[in-house]
């Protein structure tokens, strides 16, 4: 509650509270501190017109409405509200005639900086906050008799001394001396905060127990107007407590009043109802501390968890290597082994041939000394044979080594090396990085009629969550993108579009960490003319579709009207209808129609249809049930009737078996129009749609006035 109690200037305990019009408070001696006049209020001051409200009026100047050219450096005060110091008045300042008004002062809310202008009473004219005035005493008395209660709590002494200052960081009670002999403002000491010592619950003004002794105690306040009035009602327009002074001839005579005790009561209700709610509030706050109190000790369990598995997968890693190790160091023995025994077989192979052929040589030499002719003829040619054969076996390649002294063992350990570089957390939780870009599928992206589908994927190896994308597209025109999906789908296709246009699509991903960058743009072009049929859906239930939905008849001798599948908006569209069957001379109508078009009567008899009535006859315009331009010319059996849709000129055409039925049927056309018929039992028509628009056309049959 202390922080309540202390002065937003000076950050004090309140002296002479008085409330401010923004309902906030400040020390009375502050006020005249911060108070702010006007060079001409300054003058009518010199001149003496304050009297005894020159303590009330007392003005500073700022460095921008001092109109003087030195500058008045800024006092902070402990709560860092910036407060000017008073600043005389110039000399030789000449004093304000005797008819001068008012002195022109204000004062700016520390809190809110809201300014208040200030009548000829001054501060004055600001009310006491009496009531928070004596609260502020009995926390005083409260204070200064839990201070005289606390002990100190290094004393040698017995009893204590009392405690005179309370360190905030050791939490220990000091009195003067042990302060300064335990506690010096010096060294690791010097950035400690010394308080006061803390009031005791008991003790009084420290909690309930001094409340109503101190209140019944004190005097009834008086009118700030009227010093002998008490208060006694309390205006609802001002928001202030009044005396019957103040109805019968002051400001307040014509406002709402009430009784005071009344609006005491109402006020204290409201107020503790709003102490409910903050409680409520307080109650919640607790809670959530004691969550994120436990919240730190559940990181920390966590952390210390997460620290043991991801030691143990590590150590899980070196014991793979090691036995990994193992088997490929018995491989390289092996491998060691082998090409040793092979040189030493060799080694061996080879001493064993050279001594045989070092013995056959000296026994060769030796048969040569000899000199018996005949004794050296009977062992020749055996010896002879003998040499050869030794002499044969040292064939080519027995004197090579059959082993290198090089291992062909090579470890690619380069993955490897990668993969541990690149050992990381597959997911982390705090914090999520936005998805990369995703990956179009050309291979998968299409158009067909005035429709586009678009797919794409995320690239390989992407461990960043993804919860959904957005895929945008452009207005056909080279405008700006729009969002067109928003979804979990990797696949999406967007209808109703401009026939004949180029799109540009793109797509980005999204997750709780936001959104990622945009996919490469892919250009789509949609199909130069349309292809579409009846449409089964929006029918009337009277029509019958065959043939793929391309032939319509009806089951009511009355008009049912049917709407193609195709939606223009924009370009250059034909279309024919085949009559296949006309009896009776009935009355069938082409054109176009909006989606909400009336489907149980002839078409154009609404103004959602634009349309061509035609009989054996003749034929004529209608919209709005309005019939116009009648032109001469029918159809039968095997005639065709074209419709051409310009709406960069934005007019309807009709053509009766090739020639013009009649002038343009109807100019500025513009929105949304679907192709629509309506016929009845007695005809059949087929439509015939991909067509490419007339470049020649006959001339028109004249309508007849």
């Amino acid at each position: 509650m202390e922080e309540e109690l202390k002065c937003p200037v000076c950050g004090s305990l309140f002296r002479e509270p008085i409330i401010l019009p923004c309902s906030h408070n400040v020390c009375l001696p502050c006020a005249r501190t911060i108070a702010v006049q006007t060079p001409e209020s300054e003058q009518h001051l010199a001149a003496g017109g304050g009297g005894g409200d020159h303590a009330d009026k007392l003005s500073l100047h700022s460095e921008t409405d001092s109109g003087y050219g030195s500058y008045t450096p800024s006092l902070k005060s402990p709560n860092g509200v910036r407060v000017l110091p008073l600043v005389p008045a110039p000399p030789g300042a000449a004093a304000a005639p005797r008819g001068a008004g008012p002195a022109s002062s204000s004062l700016t809310c520390p809190q809110c900086h809201r300014s208040a202008s200030l009548d000829q009473r001054g501060l004055r004219g600001f009310q006491r906050n009496r009531l928070l005035e004596a609260i502020v005493q009995r926390y005083q008395q409260g204070r200064a008799a839990a201070a005289a209660a606390a002990k100190c709590q290094l004393c040698d002494r017995s009893p204590p001394e009392p405690a005179a200052v309370l360190c905030e960081q050791c939490e220990v009670l000091y009195c003067a001396a042990c302060q300064l002999r335990c506690h010096p403002a010096r060294g690791p000491f010097a950035k400690h905060r010394l308080a006061p010592p803390p009031a005791h619950p008991g003790a009084p003004g420290g909690g309930d127990g001094g409340g109503k002794g101190a209140a019944g105690g004190r005097k009834l306040p008086t009118c700030a107007e009227h010093d002998l009035e008490n208060y006694s009602m309390y205006c609802v327009s001002c928001r202030s407590p009044v005396c019957y002074q103040c109805l019968e001839e002051g400001k307040h005579s014509k406002h709402d009043v009430k009784a005071l005790g009344a609006m005491w009561k109402q006020h204290k209700a409201q107020l503790s109802q709003a102490l409910n709610g903050v409680s409520d509030k307080a109650k919640e706050a607790k809670e959530f501390l004691v969550q994120l109190k436990n919240l730190l000790q559940q990181i920390q369990e966590n952390g210390l968890d997460y620290e043991a598995c991801l030691v143990a997968q590590c150590d899980a890693l070196v014991d793979a290597l090691t036995r990994q190790k193992a088997k490929l160091l018995t491989k390289v023995t092996k491998e060691r082994e082998h090409k040793l025994k092979v040189v030493w077989d060799q080694i061996n192979h080879c001493t064993l041939k050279l001594r045989q052929s070092t013995g056959l040589m000296e026994y060769c030499l030796e048969v040569i000394k000899e000199n018996d002719p005949s004794g050296f003829l009977q062992i020749s040619d055996a010896l002879i044979k003998r040499v050869q054969v030794s002499q044969e076996q040292w064939v080519k390649g027995a004197l090579e080594p059959k082993v290198s002294a090089e291992f062909d063992l090579t470890l690619d350990s380069e993955p490897l090396l990668q993969s541990i570089h690149q050992l990381d957390f597959i997911q982390m939780k705090f914090p999520v990085s936005v998805p990369p870009v995703p990956l179009l599928q050309l291979e998968k992206c299409c158009t067909r009629n005035n429709s586009v589908t678009l797919a794409w994927r995320m690239p390989p190896l992407s461990h960043n969550p993804v919860e959904g994308y957005i895929l945008e597209l452009d207005d056909g025109d080279g405008g700006q993108f729009r969002e067109v999906y928003v979804g979990k789908e990797t696949l999406c296709t967007i209808d109703g579009l401009h026939f004949n246009s180029t799109y540009n699509a793109r797509v980005k991903a999204f997750n709780s960490s936001g959104v990622g960058p945009y996919s490469k743009t892919v250009i789509l072009q949609t199909s130069d003319v349309a292809w579409f049929t009846f449409d089964p859906s929006s029918a009337h239930r009277d029509i019958v579709l065959s043939n793929d939905n391309q032939t319509a008849t009806c089951n009511s001798y009355d008009d049912r009207v049917v709407l193609g599948t195709a939606a223009f908006s924009k370009g250059v569209h034909y279309w024919e209808l085949h009559v296949d069957r006309y009896d009776n001379h009935p009355d069938p109508a082409f054109g176009i129609a909006r989606i909400n078009v009336v489907k149980d009567m002839m078409l154009g008899k609404d103004d959602k249809a634009w349309a061509m009535y035609v009989d054996n006859n003749r034929s004529w315009f209608m919209h709005c049930n309005s019939h116009t331009n009648r032109t001469e010319g029918g159809v039968s059996k095997g005639a065709t009737v074209g419709v051409l849709l310009d709406l960069n000129k934005h007019n309807l055409t009709f053509y009766i078996n090739g020639q013009q039925q009649g002038p343009p049927a109807f100019e500025n056309i513009e929105g949304v129009f679907m192709p629509a018929l309506s016929l009845n039992r007695n005809v059949q028509v087929t439509l015939h749609t991909g067509l490419e628009v007339p470049q020649s056309v006959k001339q028109p049959k004249l309508p007849n006035n």
